[in-house]
């Protein structure tokens, strides 16, 4: 029995972890335009390299952004299919919770400890949310973070200084893609998470799920699509008496 996890907020990232979080098997593929046609191959691989099947899962964790209108939406597409057709739980998890939650791991942070996540939101803009550690390792070997600040959309610069007005009582690291593109603004640090991980993503679902926590599959968009539908030509009357 096994829960698969989804994430194509930024990269296409898979996983199969086991119901107390231990991974089976991950794939990733650095695809930033056509998550559709990577992620399929990857589910099947997963599930191939654990020797398991579609019927042994029980749940599966997705991501929920923010992130690009056309990326995220092929991920929380592919995990409600996937869950209907099994007749079982889909859970969805913020992107950008579980790389806050993979940053207090990789980074060692303690209690008080705080995390900026920023993502690339395109347009020269950055997803961002700002986190405080709670504590390092909870329930399922999972840290524990609350949010002070967002999800929100911005210029890089205009995060910084919302950074720079509410200075962190403890250590403050800033973590993730968009942190890389914009370092005159958001130095990231170098040991810290680009993208998130599939595997740090379903233990975090499996952690709030058994908290009793509600974990909704909507998106975080948190802007309009660049893509839009035309709008409807407007009638003109028309000038003049008829002949």
């Amino acid at each position: 029995m096994a829960v698969l996890a989804l994430d194509t907020s930024a990269a296409v990232a898979v996983a199969l972890v086991d119901p107390g979080g231990a991974r089976l098997a991950a794939r990733s593929a650095d695809e930033r335009r056509r998550h559709a046609e990577s992620l399929a191959p990857l589910v099947d691989a997963v599930l191939a390299d654990a020797g398991l099947d579609r019927t042994d899962l029980t749940a599966v964790a997705v991501g929920t952004g923010p992130a690009p209108f056309t990326g995220l939406r092929v991920g929380l597409v592919t995990a409600r299919t996937l869950a209907l057709a099994l007749g079982i739980d889909v859970l969805g998890v913020p992107s950008v919770d579980a790389l806050a939650v993979q940053a207090v791991a990789d980074l060692g942070l303690t209690p008080g400890d705080e995390v900026l996540v920023a993502t690339d939101a395109r347009r020269k803009e950055v997803y961002w949310a700002h986190y405080r550690v709670v504590a390092h390792e909870g329930p399922h070997a999972v840290p524990v973070v609350e949010t002070l600040a967002g999800p929100g959309v911005d210029k890089a610069a205009a995060v910084a200084a919302r950074l720079a007005d509410a200075p962190a009582d403890g250590r403050l690291v800033v973590v993730g893609e968009g942190a890389s593109l914009y370092p005159e603004h958001l130095p990231a640090d170098d040991d810290g998470p680009l993208v998130p991980d599939a595997a740090v993503l379903a233990r975090l679902a499996l952690a709030r799920r058994a908290a009793g926590e509600d974990l909704p599959t909507e998106p975080l968009y948190l802007r309009r699509p660049d893509v839009q539908e035309p709008a409807s030509p407007r009638l003109v009357p028309a000038t003049g008496s008829p002949a």
